[in-house]
């Protein structure tokens, strides 16, 4: 349990959210474009952070699911960012697993034609710290 909260913690920390403010009312969810494709939702991470039950979290693909399009943020009226500990939990694993979840000899065949170039620089941001 002492791990728990120091991971805890250092996630608050790392992303800068205080799930204090958090009143669950669901708002982040319910705008949220890769809902249907989410193990745990928004609120859920917000929640989960906050009570201490991260090991779902690491264990989630929901962390590879978000777009990180902040539609979460721009939605939650009191400003509990859970984009922001989404991108803490997620980086938090593929530091703990000492690599990337996509490399630069994955993109070639992901490209296609609309592909845009500001998701290529998104994605070697996202999964290569």
């Amino acid at each position: 349990m002492n791990n728990n909260k120091y991971l805890r913690e250092e996630l608050l920390r790392q992303s800068g959210v205080n799930p204090k403010k958090c009143m669950k009312c669901g708002k982040c969810t319910a705008t949220c474009p890769a809902f249907d494709e989410m193990e745990y939702h928004p609120h859920q991470f917000v929640s989960m952070v906050e009570s201490g039950d991260i090991e779902p979290l690491l264990k989630s693909e929901s962390l590879y699911k978000c777009l990180s399009c902040f539609a979460c943020i721009d939605r939650c009226p009191r400003g509990v960012e859970p984009a922001k500990l989404v991108e803490a939990v997620r980086l938090s694993v593929i530091r703990k697993q000492g690599g990337n979840r996509l490399s630069a000899d994955d993109v070639p065949s992901l490209l296609d034609e609309d592909v845009p170039q500001q998701l290529l620089v998104s994605a070697f941001r996202k999964y290569s710290k």
